[in-house]
């Protein structure tokens, strides 16, 4: 039968777990900036003059004081950026670059080689269908190819945007350079005026128009000089050949700021690589902001795109343009403006070097970052098999046994400590030692194991939970307070994000939220064993309905954690454990309600922000949906889910041992888990923590774009930590037995006859 209060404590939980959703909403309301509706600025004519320098394949590593003075003097004496030009493609190809820059989202030259851009229409051509270009101006080839392709893909680039929003406004386009005119084009691939170089541009055309495009293609066309060998490699170009093209674009930027009218902002941009590796590039500001009268001044280079200091992204330029411009921003381009943040005291060389490192950090770390999961797998499942034999062996010494127990948890918890030590690493700038790889092994190890000593030695050490409790609230408050920073700590990290890959700047990564989110809830169970040992419920409610509250809001906020999928995982995830930790009843029916509140937290999220001045992707997101446009969002999503899920047959098998695993979970002496039901025996919030780690990891996995890897990672901090617990059970079990050992021997039974 049903206990009395049970019907009256579940009302309790509920309430309590309401109440504390009514709390995210209004914490949610409040964080973000007032809402407020977007006035568009009218199109009035363009307030100032922008010349983008476009050279593609230009690195920092190019940049030297007497090879290139105009680009170090540029440098020096504006805001300077780590540039990362990811496209629709791993490596970024000087059509791509620019097809970038015209809409203001990654777009591309579909089945194209990568080359420099074709030659533009500048004459009128009989039964052409492009149609005749402007008197002085030039016509992009395969305009209305190129705009129906970049329409089709999942980015919906509207190539043509930047030349539009500029003529809309009653502006001039000047493209210098084939390259530039696919960059300035409008709709219908026009620009007013073009000139093939720099140095046959007419000196009155230079103040003509209010947007400048020019192309300076010197070192890109190194590349295509050097060639490919016989199997289509690129044949390398030496140092001394690349230094020359180097100073020979430096020579054409040179010309371009000697024709130029005071007053231009110069925005400099090394738009695409030069082969398959893909590279960090070079960005530099200097003139008005568009912004009051504030000019760019010396130091790095931000935006809101990346809220990373000395790094900024290719669609940001299109942004930055039109603010200088003072035009308004059309939806469709997702950069945002550059801007000057820090490093004012800086000097040239330093500012050089450091957005070199950002380079270096990035290819290093994209190096290792596939094999890490293998080694790591490899290693759990290691220390797995030799933790199996030792359990499982009889030892006759107990002194022996007692040995064994404690390395195998020390170990363990070693294990557990790895996740967050791969966070940690990114204070260390192993990057630049001799051998970086040993260098990261190294340091990795390091933390982990000083992660793990802490747990081990503090007051809690006796304790079963209380060095996993350590680990998993390090683990927690260490990402929480990445993110409420600059999250400078999973910027090129093991578990964290890539400037090359660009999938984001800030916030939490997909697999970063899944730490998180298992060592939230660990943290949360745990924390609320002693009350629930207790007999309080209500007090275990409020322990775990805290953490929640605090995790999801760190996920959620788009000031913080800036995460879609976290929120719609992890609230369900704590209801769930706030039930079972308190003995109540977990229907569909809650879990529902519960997924229901979750989505009504993102839709609150994405409405708030979407009403600030500069929303992020979960402010796009609402705005689509008012538009009609979400639904392409989410078959996008879903889409990628589905490929991130691989092999079918292997994702069929992981599901099924998936659905193992919750039964082994929740009722291991059916299946022989002798070892984790005497675990639940004496740890009451075990179960629960154990059931809602996995959840999390697997509605994470079927919200985000990662796959499995999303679970893996969940594993990665849960099962060893589920060790180090299992094995402190049998330490108790061993310390017991010792205990009665005496009393046994001194019993009459026991005694001679």
């Amino acid at each position: 039968m049903t206990h009395r209060g049970a019907a009256a404590e579940t009302r309790r939980v509920v309430a309590t777990i309401v109440a504390v959703g009514a709390a995210l909403l209004a914490l949610f309301a409040v964080s973000s900036p007032r809402a407020h509706a977007a006035s568009a600025r009218s199109a009035a004519a363009p307030a100032g003059r922008v010349a983008i320098i476009g050279i593609p394949g230009l690195k920092w590593k190019d940049v030297t004081r007497g090879g290139t003075p105009t680009l170090w003097r540029l440098t020096g004496q504006g805001a300077a950026g780590a540039l990362s030009i990811r496209t629709t493609r791993v490596n970024t190809c000087p059509m791509d670059g620019w097809l970038t820059v015209s809409a203001g989202q990654r777009a591309r030259l579909a089945h194209g080689d990568c080359a420099l851009p074709s030659a533009p229409v500048t004459a009128a051509r009989p039964g052409a269908q492009e149609g005749a270009p402007p008197e002085g101006g030039a016509l992009a080839p395969g305009w209305q190819t190129i705009k129906d392709d970049n329409s089709r893909t999942s980015y919906h680039a509207r190539v043509g945007l930047l030349g539009d929003a500029v003529r809309g406004a009653g502006g001039c386009t000047l493209a210098v350079g084939p390259g530039a005119v696919f960059g300035l084009a409008d709709g219908a691939g026009r620009v007013d005026r073009y000139a093939p170089s720099p140095d046959k541009v007419p000196a009155a055309d230079w103040s003509r128009c209010a947007l400048i495009g020019v192309e300076i293609d010197d070192i890109f066309r190194a590349y295509l000089t050097a060639g490919v060998d016989a199997e289509g490699e690129q044949v390398p170009v030496t140092g001394r050949a690349r230094a020359r093209a180097a100073r020979a674009a430096d020579q054409r930027v040179a010309q371009v700021l000697a024709g130029l009218p005071q007053g231009t902002t110069v925005l400099v941009a090394g738009l695409s690589d030069t082969g398959i590796k893909p590279h960090i590039r070079v960005a530099i500001a200097q003139g008005p902001t568009g912004e009051g009268g504030k000019t760019y001044q010396p130091g790095y280079l931000t935006s809101s795109a990346t809220r990373q200091t000395a790094l900024v992204t290719l669609t940001d330029l299109t942004a930055t343009t039109l603010q200088v411009l003072g035009l308004p921003q059309p939806k469709e381009a997702v950069g945002s403006a550059w801007r000057t943040s820090g490093g004012g005291d800086a000097t040239t060389m330093g500012k050089v070097d450091r957005l070199r490192d950002e380079d270096v950090a990035a290819q290093a770390i994209r190096h290792v970052q596939g094999g890490f999961w293998w080694v790591l797998g490899g290693a759990q499942l290691l220390l797995y098999g030799i933790a199996g034999v030792a359990l499982r062996r009889r030892w006759n010494v107990p002194a022996s046994r007692a040995r064994i127990l404690s390395t195998t948890r020390f170990i363990a918890l070693v294990g557990g400590a790895v996740p967050v030590a791969t966070f940690l690493t990114g204070m260390v700038p192993w990057w630049n030692l001799p051998y970086p790889t040993p260098a990261l092994i190294a340091t990795v190890l390091g933390f982990s194991v000083l992660v793990a000593a802490l747990a081990w030695a503090g007051p809690w050490r006796g304790s079963l939970l209380g060095p996993g409790l350590a680990i998993a609230a390090v683990t927690a408050l260490t990402l929480a307070a990445d993110v409420m920073a600059d999250s400078r700590l999973q910027l090129n990290t093991l578990m964290g994000y890539n400037a090359i890959i660009a999938g984001r700047f800030y916030g939490f990564g997909n697999q970063a939220f899944s730490l998180f989110a298992a060592a939230a809830i660990l943290t949360a169970a745990w924390l609320a064993e002693r009350p629930v040992q207790a007999g309080r419920r209500v007090g275990a409610v409020a322990v775990i309905a805290a953490v929640g509250a605090a995790a999801v809001a760190v996920d959620g906020l788009p000031a913080w954690g800036s995460d879609f999928g976290g929120v719609i995982a992890m609230v369900p995830a704590f209801a769930v454990l706030g039930l079972m930790a308190t003995g109540q009843r977990v229907s569909a029916l809650r879990v529902g309600l519960f997924c229901l509140l979750g989505a009504a937290l993102v839709l609150l999220i994405s409405y708030v922000n979407s009403r600030s001045a500069n929303p992020t992707h979960l402010g796009r997101f609402w705005q689509d949906l008012m538009n009609g446009d979400a639904w392409d969002v989410v078959v996008r999503k879903f889409g990628a889910m589905l490929r991130s899920l691989g092999y079918w047959p292997f994702t069929l098998a992981l599901a099924a041992a998936i659905a193992f695993l919750y039964f082994v979970l929740i009722r291991p002496l059916k299946w022989r888990a002798s070892l984790l039901e005497r675990l639940y025996e004496r740890c009451a919030t075990m179960r629960p923590a154990l059931v809602c780690a996995l959840t999390v990891g697997v509605v994470g996995t079927l919200v985000n774009d990662s796959g499995v890897v999303i679970l893996s990672v969940a594993f990665s901090l849960a099962t060893p930590l589920l060790l180090a617990a299992a094995v402190r059970a049998l330490e108790l079990d061993l310390a017991a037995e010792g205990t009665a050992a005496p009393q046994r021997s001194g019993s009459p039974s026991a005694s001679p006859g």
